[in-house]
């Protein structure tokens, strides 16, 4: 493990006055105690006083043993003693000085009480209030583990008893004048707290001594300091301003006093049980002192809070086990139970849940406690068992609440129930709890739950700790595979993981103790062991993650021994071949996974050189490091990088493997996949350098020894040789990772060099305490590295930026190049001018840039330089002065970054000026965002809270704040307009420009801004002459062109969006710059002082400013961001000292609230829809309460929103409904906002009425943000959706929880549920919609019942589900399917085909004169709900179901005439359909056959050939339902036909078969032909959908059993799918047919026979090729027209292997080009990833074959889609295409390495192997010359080429928001150099070139050509083109590497010199 640095803590210092430290001298120097207390007092250090102490200490103990009394020793003791007194209570120093004087021998114990009491009394009688709590925390340090304190406390008990009293009271009387002081509010609170918990220490020390006081009546002080105290705590807990831990602390207090004087065990419970409940009847012996004390508790009611604190002190204080009170006692904890339970349903803030929860868990100890005893009754024993009411009502406590949001709660909960079972065990007197009823019914309840319930899991927990998991095995062997599938979800992995860890090592422990121990192991792991492996080797990576992250490291921990069986099991016969399908990891991934684990558990370690072969073979790491699945790749690397401890050296093999894997996965695109990456790497780094401090010990040991114990090992053991070996690897290291930062590097590589370079940087430069420095970065880094990580400043990622400059800084000024200071200068004039420029990155480019350089020496005559060619008028000091010294690197830093931001800010106010003028001009020229942004960067660089220019700094603040408001009253207008998308018209037409004018003239009062007063025209050169003919009204101004010029004089282009982008952006960079001023500069102390740099004016100025932007602003960009640095004020106004600032977000708040209420026609606040940028203020200001505050805002806040979110009745006009809009709108804010947590949760009941209300109200905008409200609750209350099914449980509850948490719902819910549903019984069949119909139904749909609930409850969901059942036949199609939805969790599930019985058994029959089709459809919808639920419920009892499923059938039949002609609706005939198949699909899966199932069958097939479907289809006509009848009666028409030919695969008998298919044998054998020939193209279609289904499956093998049959109804209608082919227009039903096609044997299809033409192979090939051509809008199309021709193709090779394809070449050249164009970037990722599968089928006869069939140039190009397809932009396309190194033949060596056979492989090493495989092939074809000529002229990049002639000027059109490069992951240079490896190897090879002189000669004047036009155009690039001119100079480096490349290799033929000459 690794070491954690120590903290430093701060000890303090002792510090003694003059007097003391005079009368320590005078002792005499025989004095060894005085002459250490004088040494310590004189040191300034107080760890040396720390252990001076301690010989001060261990010197008391010995002058014990010396009887003669010394006086100076009493000086000494006196001096320690007042040491002791005036240290801090939680110093280190004071806890010494503690342990010194306990040790003091028993003879000198009493002067030193006596020195002790004597302090007390003196502290005792302090008046300044500052002190009161340093006395405080010294009583306290007196009776903590301090006997001589506490003696000297319990001497001065009373008078302390009468401090506590008067501090106590006084504390109270301060409260009352701290409002809206929060800071010293807390204080007061904890100071209150302190002095409480002293006061309760101090009465148990001496509780014995008032006992007997008060049995004498003597003492009348004592009386009145402890009911004065008594009457404090009951004062603390009934006043609502105190905390809720200081009133939990006086309740508690309160009854350890009552405790304290009342003398009479039998009398207390009695006294507090009255106290508790109000009781009127009294017990009449109640004393007068309590009566007295405790007035407001028997003279009112007490509020519920003080009620349950008062319980809990009951619990905690009172002596539950001693049995002394007797009944009393035990109907006092009872009565305590009751009101905890009454108390949880009325107490809702979740600090108050908390404490509910936490005092009932202390009620089950109390309880427990109570069973203990001696004295317990049999009644307490029946009144606590497990089936009492008591305990049952706990247990629906248990249900509600064990998925609370809160943790505390939960882990409460866990508490109470372990406890529960307990407290049952007990009262059944030791019986055996595995019979025992109570457990057994537990057990089957808990198991019936579904697992997506957290709380099942802790209840298991605790059931398999209490009874073993061999218990839970008998009751359901099958729990370990369930939860083992459970692991795979993120949300249950943690909680499954804890049951499964707590049932195996409970399940190893009873197999280990019973009598068969022997063969335990086998039978444990192939119940715990076993599953996991099979589920590691075959589910996805991503999905395992949870199961390895938890499950195995706790399995390998339980039995260690385990990891011989994984490894075995893994590496045997059948599982070592296994690679694992393309989406799961194999028998490899999981072999790295299970020794990654095992490794970094420490259970074996590689120290041993040899130790990996004995484990492992190296080639299977190897291959695993390489491997394609990213999680096989990480679990190598971890497996080699991650050690148990970090000072084990790293192995030869393991520095082998990680060289070997880092150039292949420096290029890794997923996200995670880095960051692991360069987390494992970081690790492997801090190994090597601890193991190197340990190897560098060890040399010196040896050198100093002289002597020769390493000779005996090995050399390359040694010490030494060790240490080089790490140089040697971390140089190679530093040396690639710099090398990969090419031009044109992708963002994947650059994001991991850079962390690893800044990781290295980090470990080995600047880790402090090395004694050893394994390398230096200053050795690798050469000035071509330098300017390449320098250039990562500019990229488009700011993640790269920030990489990139954190390890710049870490290097001096001589590595980088800059002081140089030309250099430096280049630097900053670029820094200078992309801070002005129009691309929003440019300017972040910018700031990183100037931040780097402000730290350098040379900057300020840089600085000046770049003034004087801008020509600015800034005015620099004069810096050549001498100040006598070297300035220290602060004060350089300082002074830097004090003028760059004096510099801006002068260019910035030019800047503004001309904006004032015009804005258009402004943001197409120099935009005023990136100014400021690169100040703010600046001021980041500085702590400025310790600068050293006080007067400069204030001064320079004052102009930042002036700046910022100036420049946001430039450019708020627009982002305050009420479009600030569309406000600058962009039309060169004069008509159009006309009414744009007139438009600005309209919005012109509401939008003031000078430059709004006409339309600005942007014309062109040619009509600009033409223009001035143009009218006045909207003729631009005389300097609008040039207005439209840069500062070069070039033109430029201006659009609106960069009028805008310029505006909200300088919106946004002003907010944060004054956020940030407020968060870290000084603030004064006081308004007249002369400290601080942010004055208070300055603070409410800045308040104000954000309180107009967020109130005002409409553009949401602005807005979000002024609420950052909004929330940055509050933070600094809450915690600052000054009592007016501390107001300020109060007075703020209650302003704001005002003036929504009164919804002012004078108001600013901006009424969009969803009120802009308030809700953010409000938000800010609600949350900038401290924590532990009374949340007095957000109470405030609520209550006046939700008053005026609910709907006024009498009024519904739009100006009233502004607030209820503002109101819902910050609701909705408030219950999104993270930082309240749990706090509003008490008003979601109120915020869901409100929403559900507000939806009824005739305004639009209401109902909009009621619905946005609606939105955000259902999000709170039941989780952040976690899956893709709406429906899914994982985002509901159960009924009883839900309306326990939110009670008032339930009453309101079914009030509004049985309005909506009264509205749908009308006869008269008029539309009645209920607003309010689909929110109720959406809350509804999310509850469900619990198997836990109990019979009867007052929240029972039975009573909605007739009002749902209503619902149902809403006319609206929507509403009747999200009744059906809400229905299914309101049943039961033994309740669910009685239910859809019942619902069936309503359905009218054909002859009632009255139907209703809609309540037809609903009632089918709802039957049809239901049974999909039961179906797939895996809750299903099976004791009824067989009578309950004739049951349905019986009813269904009976109604079946619905699914006929007699029924005119086709949407209901559509949904009976539905239900029939359903019920058809269930009885064939079930394998039950019997005469009812039989004739329903036979039922069904009628009904199916009685159907228009195949009598006479062609007589339909458009209407509602058509085409939802027509697939539904092919969905069931396919069933029946899927089932016919499955029933020879069950057991019946011969008779029966023949009698359920006597009627059909013929109609299965034609349905599909049927089918296939309809009319409609929805039958077809769903048809063949299905078809393709059974084939997909065939080839998954997911369906064995029907394999045989599937093909033989196929076979059946191949004339038919044939002729489909050719005769279907419908392109979507074409695809579907060539798909099957494809999957077809391509051998059966011939002869192809249509009508009476034969159709031959090539006739064909070319018909597919020709559709492929003209279709090209049908990604689908594409993709089969491109597989089925390269079946054909292949197809066409492999016949004619002996014969010539010269007759179809043509057609196989189309095919080729079809190929390539569809690896195109351009094409869809679908086609692309057909490309590759066609690739990699063509493989092994066409690309991979020693024959070369095709033209030499058409096969390399199907090798260059390979390579094309390798560098994709998509994953899963690299991927895909790395298959193809699966398919080379193993007789080819292109594919080992070291004997190595490389097979699944990541796309970079695929890339590697295939261009080996290419060029080996290449000489086995004998075209090696042609072939290194085409694959030169591949490296050539003709298309670069192409580009460059096209735009030689290299004119760089500059939009706004530019992407850049399409593929951010193909790297053009690693491709050429891979090139370059594999070609430089292929002419080393081979020597007969002389035929290619020609071609080689033409390459090398096109290389050299363009090689001369690449250095003139890189000759006329400007300074610093990486930042000024990126793309050209990536796309013209990447073009020189090329041409170098070129070079080298015809140097191999002697030519390409000229090449390299030009650069």
């Amino acid at each position: 493990m690794v070491l954690k640095k120590k903290k430093d803590t701060d000890v303090g210092r002792i510090v003694l006055d003059e007097h003391k430290l005079a009368r320590l001298r005078l002792t005499d120097e025989e004095n060894g105690l005085g002459i250490l207390l004088l040494e310590c007092a004189e040191l300034n250090d107080g760890i040396q006083q720390l252990q001076l102490l301690k010989k001060i200490g261990s010197l008391l103990r010995k002058l014990g043993r010396d009887s003669v009394h010394n006086p100076q020793i009493d000086i000494c003791l006196e001096i320690l003693v007042r040491i002791y007194w005036g240290l801090e209570s939680r110093s280190p120093l004071k806890r010494a000085t503690a342990s010194a004087l306990s040790g003091i021998s028993e003879n000198l114990e009493e002067e030193v009480v006596n020195c002790l009491v004597n302090c007390l009394r003196e502290e005792l009688l302090t008046v300044d209030k500052l002190h009161v709590r340093k006395v405080i925390d010294s009583i306290a340090a007196c009776m903590e583990n301090f006997s001589l304190g506490e003696k000297c406390v319990q001497c001065l008990y009373l008078e302390v008893l009468q401090f506590l009293h008067t501090t106590l009271v006084d504390f109270k009387l301060q409260n009352k004048s701290l409002g809206g002081q929060h800071i010293l509010q807390n204080k007061l609170m904890h100071d209150s707290l302190v002095a409480m918990k002293a006061a309760m220490v101090l009465v148990q020390k001496v509780q014995e001594k008032i006992h007997d006081i008060f049995c004498k009546n003597a003492e009348p002080r004592l009386w009145e300091a402890m009911c004065g105290l008594l009457t404090c705590f009951i004062e603390i807990l009934l006043d609502g301003d105190f905390l809720q831990i200081v009133q939990s602390t006086a309740g508690m207090a309160a009854l350890l006093f009552i405790k304290t004087i009342v003398d009479c065990d039998e009398l207390l419970p009695k006294l507090v049980f009255d106290l508790l409940f109000n009781s009127m009847q009294r017990a009449h012996d109640v004393p007068g002192w309590l009566i007295q004390s405790c007035g407001q508790l028997y003279n009112a009611v007490p509020p519920d809070d003080a009620v349950l604190f008062l319980s809990q002190g009951s619990l905690a204080m009172l002596d539950w086990r001693s049995g002394r009170m007797r009944d009393s006692g035990e109907h006092l904890l009872l009565g305590i139970l009751t009101v905890l339970l009454s108390l949880n349903t009325r107490l809702k803030e979740s600090s108050m849940a908390m404490s509910v929860s936490r005092i009932l868990s202390l009620w089950t100890t109390s309880a427990l406690d109570a069973l203990h005893s001696d004295s317990c009754s049999q009644y307490l024993k029946n009144s606590l068992n497990g089936n009492s009411e008591a305990i049952q009502k706990l247990l629906e406590y248990i249900w509600t609440h064990w998925e609370h949001p809160l943790d505390g709660v939960r882990h409460q909960t866990k508490t109470i129930f372990k406890n529960i079972l307990k407290i049952h065990q007990k009262t059944i007197d030791g019986s055996c709890g595995m019979t025992d009823p109570f457990f057994l019914n537990m057990t089957h309840s808990l198991l019936s739950l579904e697992w997506h319930i957290k709380g099942k899991y802790t209840s298991l927990s605790c059931l398999v700790e209490y009874l073993g998991t061999e218990y839970i095995l008998t009751v359901d062997d099958s729990v370990p595979k369930q939860v083992l599938g459970v692991m795979l979800e993120q949300s249950l992995a943690t909680y499954a993981s804890d049951l499964l860890e707590k049932m195996f090592v409970s399940h190893k422990n009873q197999l280990m103790s019973s009598s068969q121990s022997n063969n335990w192991i086998k039978q444990w792991h192939e119940i715990w062991v076993s599953p996991f492996l099979a589920t590691l080797c075959e589910e996805k990576p991503s999905r395992t993650t949870y199961l390895i992250e938890y499950y195995l490291p706790k399995l390998l921990k339980c039995n260690p021994d385990s990891l011989t069986y994984m490894i075995k099991e893994l590496q045997s016969s059948d599982k070592a071949s296994n690679i694992g399908p393309f989406n799961s990891r194999g028998a490899l991934g999981a072999l790295m996974t299970c020794l990654r684990a095992a490794r970094a558990q420490g259970l074996w370690s590689t120290a041993d050189e040899f130790a990996w072969n004995q484990l492992i073979p190296i080639s299977l790491i190897k291959q695993a490091l390489v491997h394609k699945h990213e999680q096989v790749r990480l679990d190598a690397l971890g497996l080699v990088c991650e050690t148990h401890r970090s000072t084990e050296t790293l192995s030869q093999q393991e520095i082998a493997l990680i060289k070997f894997f880092l150039p292949y996965n420096l290029n890794s695109q997923t996200p995670a996949m880095r960051q692991q990456i360069v987390w494992l790497m970081r690790k492997l780094f801090s190994r090597l350098r601890d193991s190197s401090q340990v190897l560098y010990k060890q040399t010196q040991t040896v050198n100093r020894q002289k002597n020769i114990l390493y000779e005996e090992k090995s050399k390359s053991q040694h010490p030494e040789v060790k240490l080089q070996q790490y140089k040697d690897f971390m140089v190679w290291v530093c040396d690639r990772l710099l090398q990969a930062l090419i031009p044109g590097a992708s963002f994947p590589r650059k994001f991991i060099v850079l962390n690893l370079l800044g990781i290295i940087a980090d470990v080995f430069e600047n880790f402090e305490g090395q004694t050893y420095r394994v390398m230096q970065m200053t050795e690798v880094l050469q000035p071509a590295y330098v300017d390449s990580l320098l250039g990562c400043l500019n990229s488009t990622f700011e993640e790269l930026k920030l990489l990139a400059y954190d390890f710049l800084k870490k290097l001096p000024a001589t590595i980088l190049g800059l002081q140089d200071g030309e250099k430096l200068q280049t630097l900053l004039q670029t820094a200078l001018d992309l801070s002005t420029s129009t691309k929003p990155y440019d300017c972040i480019t910018a700031s990183y840039i100037l931040a780097l350089l402000v730290q350098q020496e040379g900057l300020l005559p840089a600085l000046r330089a770049c003034s004087l060619i801008q020509q600015t008028s800034y005015q620099f000091d004069d810096f050549s002065k001498v100040h006598g010294k070297q300035p220290a690197d602060k004060e350089i830093l300082e002074t830097n970054i004090l003028e760059v931001i004096k510099f801006l800010l002068n260019c910035l106010s030019d800047e503004i000026r001309q904006a004032e003028r015009s804005l258009v001009h402004t943001a197409a020229t120099n935009p005023l965002y990136g100014r400021v942004h690169c100040i703010i960067g600046a001021l980041q660089q500085l702590s400025l809270k310790s600068v050293s220019k006080i007067a400069e700094w204030r001064e320079t603040v004052a102009e930042l704040i002036l700046m910022a408001f100036h420049l946001s009253a430039v450019v708020s207008p627009i982002c305050q307009s009420s479009s600030p998308e569309g406000l600058i018209p962009m039309d060169t037409d004069l008509e159009t420009a006309e009414n744009l004018q007139r438009i600005l003239n309209e919005i012109k009062p509401r939008d003031t801004n000078d430059y709004f007063a006409q339309a600005k025209l942007l014309k062109t050169d040619e009509d600009r002459e033409s223009s001035k003919n143009t009218s006045e009204d909207c003729k631009p101004s005389e300097n609008l062109s040039m207005a439209m010029t840069d500062r070069t004089g070039q033109s430029c282009q201006v659009t609106a969006q960069m009028v805008l982008v310029c505006c909200w952006r300088s919106m946004k960079e002003i907010s944060l710059l004054l956020g940030l001023l407020c968060q870290n500069l000084p603030l004064q102390s006081t308004p007249d002082s002369k400290d601080g740099l942010l004055t208070f004016n300055q603070v409410g100025e800045i308040g104000e400013y954000f309180k107009c932007q967020l109130l005002q602003s409409r553009h949401r960009g602005a807005f979000e961001l002024a609420y950052v640095g909004f929330v940055k004020l509050t933070e600094m106004l809450t915690s600052c000292n000054n009592r007016d600032l501390q107001k300020l977000p109060q007075q703020w708040l209650e302003e704001v609230l005002q003036e929504i209420k009164s919804s002012s026609p004078a108001s600013k606040l901006c009424a969009t829809r969803r009120s802009a940028g308030i809700p953010f203020y409000i938000q800010a200001l609600v949350s900038s309460e401290p924590r532990g505050s009374n949340l007095g805002f957000l109470k405030l806040t609520m209550k006046e929103l939700i008053s005026l979110a609910l709907p006024l009745v009498t009024c519904q006009d739009e100006p009233a409904t502004i607030p209820q809009v503002h109101a819902l709108n910050i609701l909705r804010a408030l219950f999104r906002d993270t930082r309240l947590g749990e706090n509003v949760i008490p008003y979601v009941a109120d915020g869901i009425q409100a929403a559900i209300l507000g939806f009824t109200s005739p305004i639009w905008a209401v109902r909009n943000s009621s619905t946005l409200l609606f939105s955000a609750l259902i999000t709170r209350v039941f989780g952040v959706k976690r899956g893709k099914d709406e429906h899914s449980k994982k985002n509901r509850m159960t009924g009883r929880e839900f309306f326990t948490r939110f009670p008032t719902l339930y009453p309101f819910l079914l009030k509004q549920l049985e309005m909506v549903a009264n509205t749908m019984d009308s006869d008269s069949g008029v539309l009645k919609l209920h607003p309010s119909l689909f929110l109720l139904l959406l809350v509804l749909g999310r509850l469900y019942p619990s198997p836990l609930d109990g019979t009867c409850s007052a929240l029972s969901l039975a009573p909605f589900v007739p009002f749902i059942i209503r619902c149902g036949h809403s006319p609206v199609h929507r509403s009747r399917e999200m009744a059906a939805r809400a229905l299914v969790p309101f049943v039961a599930v033994d309740r669910i085909l009685p239910m859809a019985q019942s619902l069936l058994e309503t359905l009218p029959a054909p002859t009632d004169l009255y139907i209703q089709q809609n309540q037809i459809h609903g009632t089918l919808l709802q039957a049809l709900h239901l049974l999909r639920s039961y179906f797939d419920s895996k809750q299903r009892t099976n004791s009824s179901l067989h009578q309950e499923l004739h049951d349905i059938i019986g009813c269904t039949r009976a109604k079946i005439w619905l699914a006929t002609r007699q029924n005119p609706c086709l949407l209901t005939r559509a949904t009976f359909f539905d239900v029939i198949n359903i019920l058809c699909h269930y009885l064939n899966k079930s394998k039950t056959i019997d005469p009812e199932i039989l004739s329903f069958w036979q039922t069904t097939h009628h009904i199916i050939l009685e159907s228009e479907l195949f009598t006479d289809e062609q007589k339909f006509f458009p209407v509602p339902g058509l085409i939802q009848w027509q697939r539904n009666i092919t969905k069931l028409t396919l069933s029946v036909l899927a089932i016919s030919v499955s029933l020879q695969t069950m057991s019946l008998s011969p008779g029966t078969i023949h009698e359920l298919t006597s009627r059909t044998e013929v109609q299965s054998s034609l349905f599909l032909s049927h089918l296939l020939h309809s009319e409609f193209l929805e039958v077809r279609l769903l048809t063949l959908e299905t078809v393709l289904l059974w084939l997909e499956e065939m080839d998954s093998n997911q369906v064995r059993e029907t394999n045989g049959n599937v093909l033989f109804l196929l076979s059946q209608v191949e004339d038919t799918l044939k002729k489909l082919a050719v005769q279907e227009k419908h392109p979507e039903c074409l695809a579907k047919v060539l798909k099957i096609l494809c999957h077809l044997n391509i051998e059966t299809l011939f002869p192809w026979t249509v009508s009476t033409s034969v159709m031959t192979e090539a006739k064909l090939l070319k018909w597919i090729l020709s559709i492929a051509e003209t279709i090209k809008n049908s990604i689908e199309m594409q993709s089969v027209t491109l597989t089925l021709a390269s079946k054909l193709v292949i197809h066409l090779v492999l016949k004619k292997q002996e014969k010539s394809l010269n007759s179809i070449t043509q057609d196989l050249r189309q095919w080729v080009h079809l190929v390539a164009q569809s690896c195109g970037v351009e094409q869809q990722t679908e086609i692309r990833l057909t490309a590759a599968k066609v690739l990699i089928d063509a493989a092994p006869s066409l690309l991979a074959n020693k024959q070369l069939y095709f033209d030499l140039l058409d096969t390399l190009t199907l090798w260059k889609c390979i390579f094309t397809l390798l560098q994709d932009e998509e994953q899963v396309v690299r991927d895909k295409a790395t298959n193809i190194i699966q398919m080379i033949p193993p007789s080819l060596e292109a594919c080992k390495e070291d004997g190595i056979l490389f097979s699944v492989v990541n796309p970079s090493l695929a890339m590697d192997l295939g261009l080996g495989v290419l060029c080996e092939l290449i000489q086995i074809w004998n075209q090696t010359s042609r072939g290194i000529v085409t694959l030169i002229e591949w490296m050539l990049g003709e298309e670069d080429m192409e580009e460059d002639e096209t735009n030689e000027d290299l004119g760089e059109y500059d939009m706004l928001f530019d992407k850049g490069e399409f593929n951010l992951w193909a790297e053009k240079i690693t491709f050429a150099n891979l090139l370059r490896k594999h070609l430089s190897a292929l002419i080393s090879q081979s020597h007969a070139v002389a035929d290619n002189e020609l071609e080689l000669h033409r390459l090398t004047m096109m290389a050299a050509n363009q090689a001369q036009h690449v250095a003139w155009l890189l000759k006329g690039l400007p300074p610093a083109p990486e930042f000024s001119r990126t793309v050209d100079h990536t796309r013209l480096s990447i073009q020189k590497v090329r041409l170098l490349n070129i070079s080298q290799l015809l140097r191999l033929f002697g030519l390409g010199a000229v090449i390299a000459e030009h650069f």
